[in-house]
C-alpha cells in the first residue's frame, strides 16, 4: 500500500494537482515554524546565560535600600557579594542633555559574566573585570554619540563631572525596564552621594548581588525568601529575568496569531485544492471499485499519500522557517548581547503538528467521499459520490482552526476573539462576492463578446470563486488593517491633544527648588507651571485586611500592589479629571481625610466607595476612606495620579514635585539650559 501511496503520489505531483496543496502547506508551516525556532533560541540563550542574565547566581531587587541583614547573611554564608543602584536622570555635556539610565554599582560587579568595554567608540572591546575609577564613567555607544563626546572628555550629572573613561560595549545582566532601554551611564557607588542625585521620594532600583557555591546560594535563597517584604524580590535561576521571559511569551503569540493569517488562507486554499482533486479522482478510484477493491483500501491508500505529502512539505515549511528566523536572527543582532544558540526540534513539531492539523480539518473531509464512490460511475458519469453536508464536512476544519489558534494564543478567549474575527471576515467578505457576482452577470450582458464570456466563466462556478475572492480578500484587508489602524491610532491621539498639551515634563523636583525653577520658566516665557505634590506610598490594608500579591491573580494588580504608588493632594479636582462615583472632597473630607482613586485601579484592586485604605509611608502609616472614584484623561499629557488624597493627609510627609509645560516653538536650547540650573 505505501509503494502504491508513493507512485500515485509521484503521478499526482506531476500532473500538478498536488503542487497548490504543497505550497499551502510550506507556506503556513514556514510561518508557524519561523516564529517558534525564534523564540526557542531566545528561551535557550535565556537558560544557557542564567548567570549572566542575572549577573550573580541570586538577585536581590528592591525599591529602598536593602538592611545590613541581608548583607551580613550574604558574608556570613561565605558568599561573594555586590551591589547596584539603577535610576533615571538628565546628563549634559556641552551643548547637549539626555535621559541617561544611571547604573551605581560597587567593585566586584558583576559576580557572574564580565563587562565589556573599548577605550574609544568603534575601537575592538574586551572583557574586564573592573568598574570605572573613582571620578570617572563609562558610557555605552548610544550614550557617547547622544552627547557628542569621546574618551576623556567630561559629562556632567547632578551636581558633580565626571571624566568619561571609556565605551561601555556589553552588559551582562541589562534588562528591559525603562531606565534600562534608556541610554547607560556606569559609575561607582562611592561617587553617588557627590551628585545629590538621591533625594527622599526618588524612584531608585537596589540590587543586591551573591554568588558561591551551590548549597550556600540556596539556603541564602530559602532565607531570603522567607524574610522578603513589600517591593523586594529574589530572581535566581529558574526564574532569571521574568520580564524578559513574559515579554518573549506575549511576542510569541502575537506573532503566532500574526501567522494564523497565513494558516487561515492556506486552509482555504487546501479545502479548494483538495475539493478540486477529489473531483479529478473520482472515475479512478470507481475503476478500482469495480476492481475489488474496498472502502477501507481506498481510505488508506488517499490516507497514505496524503500523510507522505504533509510530512514532506511540512518539513520543506520546517526548513522555510527556520531559513527566515535566521534572517531574523542576522537582522537583530545589534539589539541582541551574545550569539544565540541553535534551536531544538521542537518547533520542527510545531510546524509538523499544523501541516497534520491542516490536513485533517480542510482535506480528509472532501476526501472521505472518494472511498465512498460506486463503482457505477464507471459507467454512468452522472454518478457521483454520495454528497455530504457542507456545515458537517467544515466542522472538523474549524476545530483545527481553533485548536490552532487556541495553541500559539495560549488562552481561549483570546484563541476565540481571533477566530471569531476571521470567520466574521469570511462571512462578510462571503456575501458582498457572492452577491456582486450575481449582480456583475446580471448587468454585464450587454458587453462585448470577450467580456460576456469572461462573465460566464466566473458565473458557472460562482461559489469556488467567491471562496477564492474571500482568501484575497482576508490577505488584503488584514495588511490593510494593520498598516491603517496604526496610522490612525496615532492619527487620533495626535488630534485629541489641545495645542498647548504638555511636551516637558520635570521630575524629582525638591521643595526649595519650585520658586527658583518657576523664575526660571516665567523668564522664558513659559509661563506658570502645573506643579503636582508627589508622595510615595505602599497600599499596606484595605478595610483592616493586609494586601498581599496573591490576593490578585491578575498578573499587573499582583505587580501594582507590590509597588509603591506615586500619590499626590488637592483641595479641588484636576481639571482632567472626572467623578464617576461618590463626591469629591467635602469640608468634612478635608478636615477628618479621605481618598479618591481612579477608576480602572479600583477594578482591579477590588476597591469600593466606603472602602477604609491604610498607605505607609517611610515607616509611617495612615489611613482614609475612599470618598469618590474619578476616570482620567490619560491622552491629555499632563500628570495624573491613581490615589488623591487631601492635602492633611500628605502634608506632613516628605515630598518630591512634577511638572509639567509646553515649551515656546522655536526655543531647542530650553531644555538644556534648565538642566544645567
Amino acid at each position: 500500500m505505501l509503494h502504491l501511496a508513493l507512485r500515485m503520489l509521484a503521478r499526482d505531483w506531476r500532473a500538478g494537482e498536488l503542487r497548490v496543496l504543497a505550497i499551502a502547506l510550506v507556506l503556513a508551516v514556514g510561518s508557524v515554524a519561523s516564529v517558534a525556532f525564534f523564540a526557542d533560541r531566545v528561551r535557550l540563550a535565556l537558560t544557557r546565560d542564567a548567570h549572566q542574565v542575572l549577573g550573580a547566581d541570586v538577585l536581590l531587587t528592591a525599591d529602598h535600600p536593602w538592611s545590613a541583614e541581608f548583607r551580613d547573611a550574604i558574608v556570613k554564608l561565605g558568599l561573594a557579594r555586590a551591589e547596584s543602584m539603577t535610576f533615571v536622570s538628565m546628563s549634559r555635556a556641552g551643548g547637549e542633555a539626555i535621559l541617561a539610565g544611571v547604573k551605581a554599582v560597587t567593585p566586584g560587579y558583576p559576580l557572574r559574566g564580565a563587562l565589556r568595554s573599548a577605550p574609544e567608540l568603534y575601537a575592538p572591546d574586551s572583557e574586564t573585570r573592573e568598574i570605572p575609577a573613582a571620578g570617572s564613567v563609562w558610557l555605552d555607544e548610544r550614550m557617547i554619540t547622544a552627547l557628542r563626546v569621546k574618551a576623556g572628555d567630561t559629562i556632567e550629572l547632578g551636581q558633580s563631572r565626571f571624566r568619561v573613561a571609556a565605551v561601555l560595549t556589553l552588559e551582562p545582566d541589562r534588562g528591559v525596564s525603562f531606565m534600562n532601554f534608556a541610554p547607560r551611564i556606569l559609575m561607582r557607588v562611592d561617587d553617588l552621594p557627590a551628585t545629590g542625585l538621591v533625594q527622599p521620594q526618588s524612584r531608585i532600583n537596589y540590587q543586591l548581588l551573591a554568588a558561591g557555591e551551590r548549597d550556600a546560594i540556596q539556603r541564602f535563597e530559602q532565607w531570603a525568601r522567607s524574610r522578603l517584604g513589600r517591593g523586594e524580590r529574589v530572581d535566581s535561576l529558574e526564574n532569571a529575568r521574568p520580564e524578559v521571559r513574559s515579554g518573549l511569551d506575549r511576542a510569541q503569540s502575537f506573532l503566532g496569531l500574526a501567522a494564523m493569517l497565513s494558516v487561515v488562507l492556506s486552509a482555504v486554499a487546501i479545502a479548494l485544492g483538495t475539493r478540486r482533486y477529489t473531483e479529478r479522482h473520482l472515475d479512478g478510484y470507481a475503476a478500482m471499485r469495480c476492481m475489488g477493491a474496498t472502502q477501507p483500501q481506498l481510505f488508506a491508500l488517499f490516507a497514505w499519500e496524503f500523510l507522505l505529502l504533509a510530512v514532506l512539505a511540512s518539513a520543506s515549511g520546517g526548513a522555510l522557517g527556520y531559513l527566515v528566523q535566521q534572517l531574523v536572527a542576522w537582522w537583530l543582532a545589534t539589539l541582541i548581547p551574545g550569539n544565540l544558540p541553535q534551536p531544538g526540534l521542537a518547533p520542527l513539531g510545531q510546524g509538523l503538528a499544523t501541516g497534520l492539523s491542516l490536513l485533517l480539518g480542510f482535506a480528509l473531509p472532501p476526501l472521505l467521499q472518494l472511498k465512498a464512490v460506486p463503482a457505477l460511475r464507471v459507467i454512468r458519469r452522472d454518478v457521483g459520490a454520495p454528497r455530504q453536508s457542507a456545515v458537517a464536512v467544515y466542522v472538523l476544519g474549524l476545530a483545527a482552526a481553533f485548536a490552532l489558534m487556541w495553541w500559539q494564543a495560549g488562552e481561549v478567549k483570546l484563541a476565540a476573539y481571533v477566530l471569531g474575527g476571521f470567520a466574521a471576515s469570511l462571512v462578510a467578505f462571503g456575501a458582498l462576492a457572492y452577491g456582486t457576482l450575481r449582480a456583475v452577470g446580471r448587468l454585464g450582458r450587454a458587453g462585448s463578446v470577450s467580456w460576456r464570456y469572461g462573465l460566464a466563466n466566473l458565473m458557472r462556478r460562482p461559489r469556488a470563486n467567491s471562496i477564492q475572492i474571500v482568501a484575497i480578500a482576508v490577505g488584503i484587508a488584514a495588511v490593510l488593517l494593520l498598516t491603517l489602524v496604526r496610522l490612525d491610532l496615532v492619527d487620533s491621539w495626535r488630534g485629541k491633544l489641545p495645542p498647548d498639551a504638555p511636551d516637558r515634563f520635570l521630575v524629582n523636583i525638591q521643595p526649595d527648588q519650585r520658586k527658583a525653577l518657576a523664575g526660571f520658566l516665567e523668564r522664558n516665557g513659559v509661563g506658570e507651571p502645573q506643579t503636582f505634590p508627589m508622595v510615595r506610598a505602599r497600599l499596606v490594608s484595605i478595610n483592616g485586611r493586609a494586601v498581599s500579591a496573591e490576593d490578585y491573580s491578575d498578573e499587573r494588580a499582583k505587580r501594582q500592589v507590590e509597588r509603591e504608588f506615586n500619590m499626590s493632594y488637592f483641595d479641588a479636582l484636576p481639571g482632567d479629571n472626572k467623578v464617576e462615583e461618590g463626591a469629591w472632597f467635602g469640608t468634612k473630607d478635608l478636615e477628618s481625610g479621605a481618598f479618591s482613586v481612579e477608576h480602572w485601579l479600583a477594578e482591579r484592586l477590588g476597591i469600593r466607595l466606603g472602602d477604609r485604605l491604610e498607605f505607609m509611608v517611610a515607616g509611617r502609616s495612615f489611613s482614609a476612606p475612599v470618598t469618590s472614584v474619578r476616570k482620567l484623561d490619560w491622552d491629555s499629557m499632563r500628570p495624573n495620579f491613581f490615589f488623591i488624597a487631601t492635602p492633611r493627609l500628605l502634608e506632613g510627609f516628605p515630598a518630591s514635585y512634577i511638572a509639567s509645560f509646553h515649551a515656546p516653538r522655536g526655543d531647542a536650547g530650553l531644555t538644556l539650559r534648565l538642566s544645567l540650573r
